[in-house]
C-alpha cells in the first residue's frame, strides 16, 4: 500500500483548514487489535507536519490487551525496545468531531515501517492483504455493517449497567419491544444527533431501528464498494455514538452481552461482489443456482470455526449465543432466514448478497472483515460446495458446533492452515498471545457467584 503523494495530502489539509477556520485541534486516530481508538491530539498548526512526515507511535500499540497494557509475549514491546513506527494519514478521513465543545477535527491514521512499508500488525493492513487477493481476480467487494448497541445510564449499579432514564418520560425502559417506533421517540434527540453527526463525518448511516431489549438500538450503514472503507465507517461510527450519547448525559456499550437475560449486541456484515463491469456476481433469481454465491458461502462456512476468535474476540462474546436471541451457533445458511449464520436476502435479483450474522459488536471490524473475506476467497477459488440451505428454524435442525468459548476459538484459529494463507501467521501469533493473556487473567479472578456458592457451603 503506497502512501499517497504528499502534495495530494497537503491539498486535503489546506482545503479542510480553509473551510473550517474555527478548528483548534485535530485528533489523530488509530485502532488497536481490540478496535479501541488510540492516538494523539495536536494543535491545528501541526496538521501540515503530520501530512508531510506522519507521527511516530510505538509498534506495541498493536500488542495491547483490552486494558491497554502491553502483552510482552507478542514480541512487540520490550523485546524491540518498545520502538516506534511511523503513522500516516488515511486520505478522505479528515472531518469534524461534532460533539466537542472546543472545535476539534479527527483524522484516521495507519502504521508503516520507518522505510515506508505498511506495518504488518495494523489490523487495517491485515485486511488490505486479504482484499488484495480479490484485486488480483478483478473483483470488488461491496460491504456494509449493521451495528447494535445499548444506551446505558452513566451511573452503574454495583458495577453493572442499567438502562438510562428516558428524557421523554423520565422512566427506565424495561420491555423488549423490538422495532417499536415509540421507543425511538424516547431517545429521539440523541438518536437524531447520531445520524446528523454521521452525515457530518461522511459516515453513511441511513437508519436507526429499535432492537429487542431495553434501550437497545441498531444503526444500519449503507454499502460501499470498498471493504476497508466500510470498516473505517464502522469504527468511526462507534466512536461517534459513544460521544454523542455522553453529550446527552448517557453512556453506551458495544459489549457483546451486557445484560444476562437480554439480547446481546451483534455486528452483522453484508457482502456482495462486483466483477470488472460492475455487475454483482451474486445476482440471481434463485440463489441455490448461482455457483459464485454457493462457493462463497461454502468457503465462509468451512472457515467459520477457525474465524470465531476474530468474530467473537472476548470472554464475554460467547455469552451472547442462544436461539432465543437469534445468534447462530452452527455454520449454516439459508434464504431470507434469520436463524442461520449466513442469511441470503433476496428481495430483488440484483441485490442478492451474503449477510454474516455471527459476530458481536465487540469485534474489531477490520479483523472480522478479514476473516469473512478470507472464507469468501477460499470458497470461490476452490469451488467449495456448502450444505443445503436451511428452511425453518435452524436451531432445531443443527446442533451447536461452533466454538462456544474463547480458548477453543483461539485453538481453532491457531491450527487453521486456510486462514494462515490469508492472514500473516506472525499476526495470528500476536493476536493469540494477547487473547491468551486476557484469558489467563480472567481465569485467575474469582467471581461473586463463586463466593456465593462455595464460601460457606463446601
Amino acid at each position: 500500500m503506497s502512501v499517497p503523494p504528499r502534495a495530494v495530502q497537503l491539498n486535503e489539509a489546506n482545503a479542510f483548514l480553509k473551510k473550517h477556520p474555527e478548528v483548534l485541534f485535530v485528533d489523530l486516530l488509530i485502532a488497536d487489535m481490540n478496535g479501541v481508538v488510540r492516538g494523539k491530539r495536536i494543535e491545528r498548526a501541526s496538521l501540515h507536519k503530520v501530512y508531510e512526515r506522519g507521527i511516530n507511535l510505538p509498534a506495541s500499540l498493536f500488542a495491547l490487551d483490552i486494558n491497554g497494557s502491553t502483552v510482552e509475549s507478542t514480541g512487540l514491546g520490550l523485546d524491540i525496545g518498545d520502538a516506534d513506527r511511523v503513522c500516516f494519514p488515511i486520505p478522505n478521513t479528515l472531518s469534524n468531531e461534532p460533539w466537542q465543545k472546543r472545535p476539534t477535527a479527527q483524522l484516521l491514521m495507519t502504521m508503516h515501517e520507518m522505510e515506508g512499508e505498511p506495518f504488518f500488525a495494523d489490523p487495517r493492513e491485515v485486511l488490505r492483504q486479504v482484499v488484495a487477493k480479490f484485486d488480483e481476480l478483478g473483483l470488488t467487494i461491496c460491504a456494509a455493517f449493521e451495528i447494535e448497541f445499548y444506551l446505558i445510564d452513566q451511573a452503574n449499579v454495583n458495577g453493572r449497567p442499567q438502562p438510562p432514564l428516558s428524557p421523554l418520560s423520565g422512566k427506565r425502559p424495561q420491555s423488549t419491544q423490538v422495532y417499536l417506533i415509540d421507543d425511538l421517540d424516547e431517545y429521539a434527540e440523541c438518536l437524531q444527533d447520531i445520524l446528523e453527526g454521521a452525515k457530518e463525518q461522511g459516515i453513511p448511516a441511513d437508519a436507526i431501528v429499535k432492537e429487542s431489549a431495553p434501550a437497545q438500538f441498531e444503526v444500519n450503514l449503507h454499502h460501499v464498494a470498498d471493504p476497508i472503507k466500510a470498516c473505517d465507517h464502522a469504527l468511526l461510527l462507534k466512536r461517534l455514538i459513544k460521544n454523542i450519547a455522553y453529550d446527552h448525559e448517557m453512556d453506551t456499550t458495544f459489549m457483546a452481552k451486557p445484560y444476562p437475560n437480554q439480547a446481546g449486541n451483534g455486528l452483522h456484515v453484508h457482502i456482495s461482489i462486483l466483477d470488472k463491469q460492475g455487475n454483482n456476481i451474486f445476482a440471481c433469481d434463485d440463489p441455490v443456482q448461482n455457483d459464485a454465491l454457493r462457493h462463497a458461502i461454502g468457503g465462509v462456512l468451512e472457515t467459520m470455526p477457525a474465524s470465531m476468535a476474530f468474530l467473537c474476540p472476548n470472554v464475554n462474546s460467547y455469552r451472547r449465543f442462544g436461539a432465543q436471541y437469534y445468534v447462530p451457533n452452527s455454520p449454516c445458511w439459508g434464504i431470507d432466514n434469520r436463524t442461520v449464520a449466513l442469511r441470503v436476502p433476496n428481495d430483488t435479483a440484483d441485490a442478492v448478497r451474503i449477510e454474516h450474522r455471527v459476530a458481536g459488536a465487540d469485534a474489531n471490524p477490520y479483523l472480522l472483515m478479514s476473516a469473512v473475506l478470507a472464507g469468501v476467497h477460499h470458497g470461490l477459488t476452490n469451488k467449495i460446495e456448502p450444505s443445503a440451505p436451511v428452511e425453518g428454524n435452524s436451531y432445531e435442525q443443527n446442533e451447536q458446533s461452533l466454538p462456544n468459548n474463547l480458548r477453543d476459538a483461539l485453538r481453532e484459529l491457531d491450527d487453521s492452515e486456510v486462514l494462515a494463507r490469508y492472514i500473516d501467521p506472525k499476526y495470528i501469533d500476536i493476536f493469540v498471545a494477547c487473547k491468551e493473556s486476557e484469558l489467563a487473567e480472567f481465569e485467575n479472578s474469582i467471581s461473586d457467584l463463586e463466593y456465593n456458592w462455595y464460601l460457606h457451603t463446601v
